[in-house]
């Protein structure tokens, strides 16, 4: 587990805007069965990734015209069993993170991996999931 105090500020990041963390696995399953459209984004330490992964959640959030019901965030390797939960709900794909799903209904209808998000601009990952929200979210 990383230790909290490299862990909170990046909790903060999306926390503040907007961003509702899912800490226990009851919480994980409320949000996503619920009718609607629910965001999750696997946070992580890692630099890399991650660094583009919560601007462009971010972005995506604050720049949409259509917008999940729930905007939500788990934290991978400190909120164990919330993460343990939402992967639950992201097989056939593998454990990965960061990671960003869009669920509708209960159904995962749009994933970005980490492998999807190396390499990626905020704006690129930011214009992946406005194009998910206009084909998913009312």
């Amino acid at each position: 587990m990383y230790p909290e105090e490299i862990v909170i500020p990046m909790k903060e990041e999306l926390t503040e805007n907007g961003f509702r963390e899912l800490l226990t696995e009851d919480e994980v399953a409320s949000a996503i069965e619920n009718k609607g459209t629910t965001l999750v984004m696997i946070n992580s330490v890692c630099g890399c990734s991650a660094g583009t992964a919560r601007p462009g959640a971010i972005m995506a959030v604050q720049n949409a015209e259509k917008k999940p019901d729930n905007i939500t965030t788990s934290f991978a390797g400190f909120d164990m069993d919330a993460v343990r939960k939402v992967r639950e709900y992201t097989i056939p794909y593998p454990p990965s993170s960061p990671s960003i799903a869009l669920f509708k209904d209960g159904k995962l209808v749009h994933m970005i991996e980490r492998n999807n998000i190396e390499g990626k601009s905020a704006q690129m990952i930011a214009d992946n999931l406005i194009a998910a929200f206009n084909t998913y979210c009312n």
